[in-house]
Order: C-alpha cells, then sequence, then structure tokens
C-alpha cells in the first residue's frame, strides 16, 4: 500500500564514513541505561562536546518509549525532564544550561550567552560562543545540523525541516556565526538522523513549490509508486545547500522513520494514527 502524502517533514543520500554510529541497546550504567548518541568525529575537538541523541537511555515508556525530550509532546513532564537531565549530563553542563527552543519552521536564528529561562524562545537555530551552554534542537523527521568552528570556539545549532531549509535557515546560522567571529572556510556541519528519500513521499503542491525556487531542485525528486508525487531527499538537499555555502557539510546516514528501535518519526507515527510521538534531541557544546 503506497503511503499517504505528508508535507510537513524532510530525506537524502550523502552520508559520512566519519561518525560512530552505536546500534540501539540497554546496556547499563550506573545503574542506569546509557545513552548512546550518534557522533561524528569532524566535530570532534578538545574544546567541544556533541551528539545526535538516539531513544537509548531514556525513562520514558509507551510510544515515547526510551530518550523522548519534547517539552511539547504528551508525555509525562517528570520523565522529559529526567530525559533532558541524563543529555546534559552526559555532555557535562548543568541540567538548566541545555537551551532549546520553540521551534516554528522559521529562518530565525538567536545568538546565545546563557540559556533562556521561562518559555523557549521561538526561533530555529542558536549559535554562541559561550563554554559551558548546550544548544540543542529537537527533531522527528526533520533535519538537525550542528555546526562548529572549533578555530574560533564559536557553534551552531539548527531545525532545518523542509520550510527552514528552502527559507534560509542554514544560510542565516552560518551569518550568525561569522557575526560572532567564526571563519566560514574553518566551519564543519553535520546533518544527523533524518527522514530519508526512501520514506519521505510529497504530494504535487509540495513539487511545484519546490520546484519554484530552482528547476535544479528535481535532482533532489524521485519518482513514486503515486501518480504526481515524488519521493524527496532532504539530507541530500541540505548537504548540497551547505557544500554551496562555502561549508564542509556532511549526512550522518541514520533515517528516522526506517530505525523504530533507535528513533521517533512523526510521519511513522502518523501512518500508523498514533496519538502523538516523542522528540530526539540533538546538541553541541563548547568546554
Amino acid at each position: 500500500m503506497v503511503k499517504p502524502p505528508l508535507d510537513s517533514q524532510l530525506p537524502g543520500n550523502q552520508t559520512s564514513p566519519d561518525h560512530d554510529c552505536q546500534k540501539s541497546g540497554q546496556e547499563m550504567k550506573d545503574g542506569k541505561a546509557e545513552l548512546k548518541p550518534v557522533t561524528a568525529r569532524t566535530l570532534a575537538g578538545d574544546n567541544i562536546r556533541h551528539g545526535f541523541f538516539t531513544r537509548d537511555g531514556g525513562v520514558s515508556d509507551g510510544i515515547y518509549r526510551g530518550l523522548n525530550v519534547g517539552i511539547g509532546s504528551r508525555d509525562e513532564p517528570d520523565k522529559v525532564l529526567e530525559n533532558r537531565h541524563r543529555v546534559a549530563t552526559h555532555l557535562d553542563v548543568a541540567p538548566q544550561n541545555l537551551a532549546t527552543l520553540y521551534q516554528i519552521h522559521s529562518s530565525s536564528v538567536l545568538e546565545i550567552s546563557r540559556a533562556p529561562a521561562g518559555d523557549r524562545p521561538k526561533s530555529d537555530a542558536m549559535v554562541t560562543d559561550t563554554p559551558g551552554i548546550a544548544i540543542g534542537i529537537l527533531t522527528a523527521d526533520c533535519g538537525p545540523v550542528l555546526f562548529a568552528d572549533a578555530e574560533s570556539g564559536i557553534i551552531g545549532a539548527a531545525h532545518a525541516g523542509w520550510k527552514g531549509a528552502t527559507g534560509g535557515i542554514l544560510e542565516n546560522t552560518v551569518t550568525a556565526m561569522e557575526t560572532l567571529g567564526a571563519r566560514r572556510e574553518n566551519i564543519r556541519a553535520v546533518l544527523g538522523p533524518t527522514i530519508s528519500q526512501a520514506n519521505y513521499e510529497v504530494g504535487p503542491d509540495f513539487v511545484d513549490r519546490l520546484m519554484a525556487l530552482d528547476p535544479a531542485n528535481d535532482r533532489w525528486l524521485a519518482p513514486s509508486a503515486n501518480e504526481g508525487h515524488a519521493m524527496f531527499d532532504l539530507p541530500g538537499y541540505i548537504v548540497s545547500r551547505l557544500q554551496a555555502l562555502g561549508v564542509a557539510a556532511e549526512w550522518t546516514g541514520e533515517c528516522t522513520y526506517a530505525d523504530e528501535d533507535r528513533f521517533f518519526s512523526y510521519r511513522r507515527t502518523t501512518h500508523r494514527q498514533e496519538p502523538d510521538y516523542g522528540r530526539q534531541i540533538s546538541a553541541i557544546c563548547l568546554a
């Protein structure tokens, strides 16, 4: 049966040989299930810690099983807070210094020097040069992109769904890093687990919008079994836009839709008509 199109999340084919993909499992450490984030060697450095966190190591259960950090989900708040605490501990920052946003699929970028208190600001990317603050992006199919200029000590994190990716969130994040003092040629960007082309069908309206932006965008569309529809390569599109900026960029290669054991997926939840879904976090900090 052909999956119904959902034009709200996105996928790719450009993967990196330089990432450590750890498999699912509930190994115990200090009496707790161990967190097993995907990491990228290109972001590694003495002054940088990061992780594209999976479902492993969390306390939520049911449809939120594992490390659900989605404050906006209907999961039990105490469990979400414990999951966020575990992420902060893994990155060696204070729990209150794990900064996240109220994401709105925009091109807005915030420069921060401390984690926002109170209501999360509405935006889709953050940059900072302040050590001890982890900046995190929540996803469940959209693209989480982590950035680092290790030489300048400047990092960024962006939420790139199709609206943000086509609307300039990637370009704006790089510009915001440069405003802080980063050098474009030193910036490394890694796209984490994202829905892949094989699992992302889009409808004719989406195809028309994408092609109106640039006729060359047809290279990111593959035929679908559903007439008038197409399979969209979000990871490939994101990596290509980053590389066009002169930024070294890669995708870690994991598909959130296909790997249910390790990742939450909005689209998979929607196809199953489940009432809600969890969110995974991708975060980076300066030591």
